[in-house]
């Protein structure tokens, strides 16, 4: 079992607070970001210009929220009930970061190669050993991260909100992994994205209901 020490009423009161509207923002405006992605070839993206960083700042922002929001429900406690729970806390966490990192990468390298060689953009042929570095262990510990920490919510009453976290995460990663298996024109890209994304944002607000 995890021991805590209880912290002042007023403490609690604002963790809550936090991790309630954080919770109702940053799931949506992830999900808000995901809707206006553009496509992802590189001549797409060199047609819409700032358009595709915005998006993705858009992105960013609702997972810097989410960053949040996990933090301060591991603050609170109020889902913890022995070690292996706060483990999947963090790797959501964690996983949280990663994507954040991937999203401000690629929202800044992506517009700059489409300008001078579009051809390579989102293809295996631009991913060095930098954007290795930061794109494969978010492929990773995104999905992974929700659906260990879904499992977690399950146990405690949270099942939907688990179950959406999860299959949300997977699903948008999917889209994700197409870029690069099946080409960035690739239709079902956009679709998986925006689904996953959907089913996460809904997960989200269902979580901040329980802050």
């Amino acid at each position: 079992m995890t021991e805590t020490l209880p912290a002042p009423t007023g403490v609690r009161r604002q963790l809550r607070t936090t991790a309630r509207l954080t919770a109702f923002a940053g799931g949506p405006i992830f999900w808000l970001g995901t809707v206006l992605h553009p496509a992802r070839d590189g001549w797409s993206i060199a047609a819409v210009g700032e358009r595709y960083g915005l998006t993705h700042d858009i992105q960013a922002l609702g997972l810097g929220l989410q960053v949040v929001c996990l933090a301060s429900m591991i603050a609170l406690g109020n889902q913890l009930a022995q070690r292996r729970d706060l483990r999947a806390w963090y790797a959501a966490l964690a996983g949280t970061l990663f994507w954040f990192a991937l999203i401000i990468f690629d929202g800044s390298h992506n517009p700059v190669r489409a300008e001078y060689t579009p051809s390579v953009v989102h293809q295996p042929a631009d991913l060095d050993t930098p954007a290795a570095l930061i794109v494969f262990p978010a492929l990773l510990v995104f999905p992974l991260g929700y659906v260990w920490l879904g499992r977690i919510l399950a146990r405690h009453g949270l099942r939907v909100a688990g179950v959406l976290l999860g299959a949300g995460a997977t699903a948008y990663t999917l889209g994700g992994l197409f870029i690069f298996t099946s080409g960035p024109r690739f239709g079902p890209i956009q679709l998986f994205e925006v689904a996953g994304a959907t089913l996460y944002a809904v997960g989200y607000v269902l979580l901040g209901r329980r802050a």
